[in-house]
């Protein structure tokens, strides 16, 4: 290190050193925000928090897409939705409820739709994105990553359940729909 031209003080250096340790820390979370192989992460910071999951699907993006784009077959499906009301399409506000708050319905609106690629719904309060990604060897991977926050943010953090467990659950469950409706075929 460049001791020679950093005061004597052992309080500085020592002051120095933990916000280095703490630059390292947060570099080393941020660069790890998409988790794989079905297990969620989540980073959190004082203004946000982002949590992120990812799996390989042995099936066509096409029926990957059709599952998150038909709203109301949501429940049939997927474990972690009680339900979907409204039209998954560009533009679109949709009304959605949820097992981690049941007493809850999320109005969010459909602001990016590219067919078979990329879905981002949200709210003022964040944004979910969901891609697929066709891998050369007959499958895909699918991510969902949201990421929640704002100046207001630390002042209802801590009422904000943890996702990571419905996010893996909502991964599987797409999954397996996913591989039935492929296997079908």
């Amino acid at each position: 290190m460049l001791s020679f031209c950093l005061p004597k003080s052992s309080k500085w250096k020592q002051n120095l050193m933990k916000h280095l340790i703490t630059i390292l820390a947060i570099t080393s979370m941020t660069n790890a925000t998409i988790a794989q192989n079905s297990k969620a992460t989540t980073v959190k910071t004082t203004f946000h928090r982002e949590t992120s999951v990812s799996i390989e699907i042995k099936a066509d993006p096409a029926i990957v897409w059709t599952l998150l784009t038909k709203a109301s077959d949501y429940p049939r499906w997927n474990t972690t939705i009680i339900s979907i009301e409204g039209n998954i399409a560009l533009g679109e506000k949709i009304r959605l409820k949820s097992i981690l708050d049941t007493n809850r319905t999320f109005k969010l609106k459909v602001k990016e739709f590219e067919s078979e690629k990329k879905l981002v719904w949200g709210d003022g309060q964040g944004n979910r994105v969901y891609t697929i990604t066709k891998n050369d060897n007959s499958t895909v991977t699918f991510s969902m990553t949201e990421k929640i926050g704002g100046l207001m943010f630390p002042m209802y953090a801590k009422m904000i359940p943890p996702f990571d467990q419905s996010f893996e659950q909502f991964a599987n469950d797409l999954k397996k729909e996913s591989e039935t409706i492929m296997n079908a075929k």
